[in-house]
């Protein structure tokens, strides 16, 4: 049965490690650090048996929930754990006050795409080489949430 739990500083090596193995430009076990003691972000582990497959987190930015990573072992893709570890994700990060929710992602990865199209995320810009190793655009995608999220202009 996969748990979804908050990140812990004794979780950090490992996802740091999964981090490694998938992308070309990681993070590094400092910036996870960093991240889970901030009182303004939320970091998950989707955990089986004890091992963690995965790990995603958010920042909250005024209300609006910048997701900074998604990542799963290779070997346990494709079976769903991404889906529920950001569903559970943005459910808890309603306690830092995120309303709407925002990420970055590479235009070629289309597993990743259709994942946050699932979700109710949308395309609603594009980043000219914000990737490098290789470098590639970046689609912005936004799932916004009901009136007074604070994400319109006319709201203000």
């Amino acid at each position: 049965m996969i748990e979804i739990l908050e990140m812990t500083e004794e979780d950090v090596p490992i996802v740091s490690r999964i981090e490694e193995e998938t992308f070309s430009m990681p993070w590094r076990a400092d910036d996870f650090l960093e991240m889970i003691r901030c009182e303004y972000a939320y970091y998950v582990v989707a955990k089986e048996n004890e091992e963690i497959l995965g790990c995603c987190g958010i920042r909250n930015m005024c209300g609006d929930g910048e997701i900074t990573n998604v990542v799963i072992k290779e070997i346990h893709r494709r079976k769903g754990i991404g889906e529920i570890m950001l569903k559970g994700l943005m459910e808890q990060s309603q306690k830092i006050g995120v309303r709407s929710f925002t990420l970055e992602v590479r235009e070629s990865n289309y597993a990743a795409i259709r994942l946050y199209e699932k979700l109710g995320f949308v395309v609603e810009g594009r980043r000219k080489k914000f990737y490098k190793k290789p470098e590639e655009d970046a689609l912005i995608m936004w799932k916004r949430t009901g009136p007074g999220s604070g994400n319109s202009w006319m709201e203000l």
